[in-house]
């Protein structure tokens, strides 16, 4: 069509006229790399111009493979799926309105059929696009899934990551997820997958995942902060998770650490971010292996400090009387009560309270059976 036509000496015009309009209109494009925005998507744009014009001459189309390669790289480069739609819903406003301004009298009807060829046309594409994307999506997920295992279980991790080109973390903060309460294994992934979704921001782009028949683990990079991740957790999530977190602080360290996490979480009794000093009694008492050494540090910022230790031994033989652990200790009770105080401050455990007098009393215990060595 002569109307049509018209265009071919403007397609490099009209092809950066696509590039500004995206970059005033579509979230996010400025933040793109500069190769991406200014060389790529401009070579797209034209390559989608000369496209068109070549089929309503009746010519072959040019090759259309170059969408669904750009959709596949955009997948895994973590542009988001809408912001890649509206460039390309953007190219055909620009299109459209350049051939409405080359129109003229009497060409109304050759311009409502070129419309309808081109958004048409638009149709066509943005199915391949989609198609291509979640394909390039899925194969971008099964490799991270396929590193988070070999993270877990200590298999690799480095040759599964340069397998799939990806990167190991030099530390991973690692945490195990579980449903409140009774849960079935599709309610319990449902819950890992809107976890991951609200701390994703937080790893920009290397969260790692793996789920199981409770929730599942992820990854986050080392220097992804706790309290950033109980912030995220607290509220918009339909159900509240029981959150597990350990730090490995090495690839290696990610099997013990997830182990760790997932013990934390069982233990737990309620929703939240769980780390192992809010759990340390519990996790001692499921039989973890590690817990013996954690107990028994709830001691040394009171060691180096003169009579705490002695204090809070004291308190408990005595039966939790200041008075009486006043005596013992031939001290004024409020030196019992500030010592105690102290001990609070140092330790985040107050002795005074029940689960104080449960923490110290096990970690006082095991310091005795260490300094005894019986081996």
């Amino acid at each position: 069509m002569r109307l049509a036509l018209r265009l071919e000496p403007q397609v490099n015009q009209l092809a950066r006229k696509m590039v500004e309009r995206q970059r005033a209109e579509v979230p996010g494009f400025d933040l793109l790399p500069g190769e991406m925005r200014d060389v790529e998507i401009a070579a797209t744009a034209r390559h989608a111009i000369r496209g068109f014009l070549r089929h309503v001459q009746g010519l072959p189309d040019t090759d259309t493979e170059v969408f669904r390669e750009r959709a596949a790289q955009r997948a895994e480069e973590g542009v988001p799926l809408v912001q890649l739609l509206r460039g390309y819903h953007v190219g055909v406003e620009v299109l459209l309105d350049a051939l409405g301004a080359a129109a003229r009298p009497g060409e109304e009807a050759a311009l409502q059929s070129l419309t309808r060829m081109q958004l048409s046309a638009l149709n066509a594409t943005v199915e391949n696009v989609i198609e291509a994307y979640l394909a390039g999506l899925a194969d971008q997920q099964a490799a991270a899934r396929e590193l988070a295992r070999a993270l877990i279980r200590g298999d690799a991790p480095e040759e599964v990551a340069g397998r799939y080109g990806l990167s190991v973390e030099p530390g991973y903060l690692v945490l195990s997820v579980r449903a409140h309460g009774t849960q079935e294994p599709v309610t319990a992934r449902r819950l890992l997958r809107q976890v991951l979704a609200r701390l994703a921001p937080l790893a920009e782009g290397r969260a790692l995942s793996l789920p199981d028949a409770y929730g599942g683990c992820i990854l986050l990079p080392a220097r992804t902060a706790p309290d950033a991740v109980a912030g995220r957790l607290s509220t918009g999530l339909p159900v509240p998770p029981i959150v597990g977190a350990a730090t490995a602080a090495t690839p290696e360290e990610v099997p013990a650490a997830a182990e760790r996490a997932r013990r934390i979480a069982a233990v737990a009794g309620e929703p939240g971010l769980h780390r192992l000093r809010d759990v340390l009694l519990e996790y001692h008492l499921s039989g973890a292996p590690d817990s013996a050494t954690e107990l028994r540090a709830l001691l040394e910022p009171l060691d180096r400090q003169t009579g705490l230790t002695a204090t809070v031994a004291a308190f408990l033989a005595c039966d939790f009387d200041r008075r009486r652990t006043a005596r013992a200790l031939d001290v004024h009770p409020n030196t019992v009560d500030n010592r105690l105080a102290r001990v609070a401050e140092l330790t985040g455990v107050d002795p005074r309270t029940a689960r104080g007098v449960q923490l110290f009393g096990t970690a006082l215990t095991l310091h005795r059976l260490a300094d005894r060595d019986p081996c």
